[in-house]
């Protein structure tokens, strides 16, 4: 049987279009075509775009795609790292996913939520005696105080803010081009020189760590062949598990938007937090990371040629699966532009439409480690913003263009006057 021509983005080269573009490119083209897959260029190579629930189990099988050369260099030298777990394939892979999953036990699980609820304790006393702040820089500090707690990092006070802000310009990287571009990419050289020296005095044994931390496992974390990680590369897995959590800041801000828009959500929340039960706020927050932009796309490169729905993929293509456009296509979420956390009521749990940080399995397919530990940490910071303290919106711009990656509102959220409320939730 003839194969299918895949449809067709008639554009010389889409790069360009991508980054101008940003969070909607796959997407609108996807509409456009009126196809889950589309064939393009970018860079000056030939690329498949694919979307929705059907492309993402494709994309996730390990038999047909592989990461190995597919994350182009200057994300690596910003955002993730060379030689980290998102590059590697097959055992190298499994092995190594392991060793970030092992650190995502109950226990450990539960400590990052008591650390997260006790700096943002700690915020709401500063903030007593500010009169505005911005939440995105607030929820990063936060977050690096916390991420660096939890992982056994040794955090003077007077590095904190320097190291907080080189861990967001890595994630406010990504998509740039630029001084921000290289902003990040400077911002990871210092930061890999720091961890990895922090890397070198654990297996010297002059820093004392915890065996459960992050910074103890992956210090003293094996390869396949018994060999313990270079420590440039060790420093870049653990970099791994802080800049995540520091992204968190950004579903913070996103809470922190919902909460100001929906305002009908924030009774019922605070109901739910009066009654002990976690169901709403589970719901909320699953329905901030699906509506608001994190993730925009993911690439993977085809092992081996085959045909998915009669559509030809040749062996060494880029594919990139539209994950913005996954959790906002309206054949998989009825009205997907409402911020409806109710819709969470009847989700079958799927690990192919709800993929903000990836999709498929967490200990064997590239879906991000600490999924589970974003959403435990969005749910206490949620818990915070609606019950433990007070603040005014002031006039701002709260829009949020969708062609800056990663994505926030314009004003970054500023709050004023906030202080804790005189009787408030379960913090």
């Amino acid at each position: 049987m003839k194969n299918l021509d895949i449809p067709r983005d008639h554009t010389i080269d889409g790069s360009i279009n991508l980054l101008a573009e940003g969070y909607t490119y796959a997407f609108d083209r996807r509409q456009k075509l009126q196809s889950d897959i589309f064939q393009t260029r970018l860079l000056g190579q030939p690329a498949i775009c694919i979307g929705g629930k059907e492309a993402a189990e494709l994309f996730y099988d390990r038999e047909l795609f592989q990461r190995g050369g597919a994350i182009p260099k200057r994300i690596q030298k910003s955002l993730f790292g060379e030689k980290g777990v998102q590059t590697l394939d097959g055992q190298a892979h499994a092995h190594r996913k392991q060793m970030f999953m092992s650190l995502m036990t109950p226990d450990r699980l539960q400590m990052i939520q008591d650390i997260v609820r006790q700096q943002w304790q700690s915020a709401a006393l500063r903030w007593q005696s500010t009169v505005q702040l911005e939440l995105v820089d607030e929820a990063q500090q936060v977050m690096c105080r916390a991420a660096c707690q939890w992982a056994g990092i040794p955090l003077r006070e007077q590095d904190m803010k320097t190291i907080a802000d080189d861990l967001a310009s890595m994630v406010d990287a990504f998509g740039a081009i630029g001084d921000r571009y290289k902003e990040g990419r400077d911002a990871r050289q210092r930061t890999e020189q720091w961890v990895t020296e922090l890397v070198e005095l654990i297996r010297a044994k002059r820093v004392q760590t915890d065996e459960h931390t992050a910074a103890h496992v992956i210090s003293w974390h094996r390869d396949l062949n018994g060999e313990l990680l270079d420590a440039k590369v060790a420093a870049v897995e653990l970099i791994n598990i802080i800049r995540p959590i520091v992204a968190i800041a950004y579903y913070v801000v996103f809470s922190a938007h919902a909460l100001h828009t929906y305002p009908e959500t924030h009774q019922k929340l605070i109901e739910s937090f009066e009654n002990g039960d976690d169901t709403y706020s589970q719901w909320f927050v699953q329905e901030v990371r699906r509506l608001y932009p994190f993730t925009p796309i993911l690439g993977a490169s085809v092992r081996k040629d085959f045909t998915w729905k009669g559509y030809h993929f040749p062996e060494g293509t880029t594919v990139l699966l539209d994950v913005y456009g996954t959790t906002h296509d309206p054949k998989l979420w009825d009205e997907p532009q409402q911020f409806r956390p109710e819709r969470f009521a009847d989700w079958d749990g799927s690990p192919f439409d709800l993929i903000p940080q990836g999709g498929g399995d967490h200990r064997q397919d590239h879906r991000c480690a600490g999924e589970w530990l974003t959403i435990d940490v969005m749910r206490v910071s949620l818990e915070f913003l609606a019950g433990h303290i007070e603040y005014e919106v002031p006039e701002q711009d709260l829009s949020i263009d969708l062609s800056r990656m990663p994505a926030l509102p314009a004003s970054r959220f500023i709050m004023s006057h906030a202080r804790p409320k005189s009787s408030s939730s379960r913090f």
